[in-house]
Formats: structure tokens, C-alpha cells, sequence
């Protein structure tokens, strides 16, 4: 299943699966070869943590194969502002205390609450999907049902 990005989004995930190609699997690497010059394999914790870190390392990898494999760069420009999609700039407020908060909905890997970049997987990023402005979101959180208006929606 496709998994939509920017053009940045997608570059940043390139670039850290070049990062643990390279760096990341000679650093493994020489933390494997100075556990082994320690002497016995069998008895050697230094040594089983540094082959974990490998496997774990070859997990991310495989897994970041895996979503650029599948990714699609999103056209902003097609992007239809008439309702809350993937990439949408949607101003909320929150109806029980009047607090308004601008979101950028993107995919789950791209997400950055600091950047106000939530993903459309969220709690709340699912329920403005599909909603116009001036319509009513009803978000199931944590914290119980909480009401957001739609107030505004660009690109």
C-alpha cells in the first residue's frame, strides 16, 4: 500500500537510509571486530550487544527499504482544499475551550508535533480527514471525545 509524501519528506528518509548503509553498518562493524580482539565469543557481552545493535540495524534498513519502496511524491499543487486531505493546512478550534491550533496532515513518518506536522493516522489527524470548513470533528483521544470546528483549509 502507498504511503504519500513531499518531495523533502521523502528525501529525508533516503538520506537516513544512506546514513545507516554507510556509517551506520562500518560503525556496527567496528564495534564487532573490537569486541572479537577481546578473546572468547562465547563469554563475551560485548560482543552479543554489538551483533543485537547489527540486527536491529538491519531491521530499520530493511524497513526503510520498504516505505521508499512504496513511497509516492504528493503533487501540493493537486492538492483539493475543499475538504481536509494529506498535506492540507487545516485551522481548528478546539469548541470546549475556544484554543485554535494550525495543522499540516502528513504521513506518519513525517510528523513533527514542534512543527505542528501531525499524522493523518492520529486520533485527530483521522478525524478531520474528509471534513469541510465549518464543519464539526468529533476526535476520540485519550482524554475522551473532543470537538474541533474546521475554521480554515489551504495548501
Amino acid at each position: 500500500m502507498p504511503t504519500y509524501y513531499t518531495a523533502e519528506g521523502l528525501q529525508k528518509l533516503k538520506d537516513e537510509l544512506h546514513e545507516l548503509r554507510t556509517k551506520g553498518r562500518a560503525e556496527i562493524a567496528r564495534q564487532i571486530a573490537e569486541a572479537r580482539d577481546k578473546g572468547d565469543l562465547s563469554e563475551n557481552a560485548e560482543y552479543d550487544a554489538a551483533k543485537d545493535a547489527q540486527g536491529l540495524l538491519e531491521l530499520k534498513i530493511a524497513k526503510l527499504e520498504e516505505l521508499i519502496a512504496q513511497a509516492r511524491i504528493i503533487d501540493e499543487s493537486m492538492i483539493d482544499t475543499s475538504k481536509v486531505s494529506i498535506l492540507s493546512k487545516v485551522r481548528i478550534r478546539n469548541k470546549a475551550t475556544g484554543q485554535e491550533v494550525e495543522y499540516t496532515l502528513v504521513s506518519e513518518e513525517e510528523a513533527d508535533l514542534k512543527q505542528n506536522k501531525i499524522s493523518v493516522k492520529s486520533p485527530i489527524g483521522q478525524g478531520l480527514l474528509g471534513k469541510k470548513e465549518g464543519e464539526i470533528a468529533q476526535v476520540v483521544t485519550p482524554r475522551g471525545k473532543i470537538e474541533f470546528e474546521i475554521l480554515q483549509i489551504s495548501r
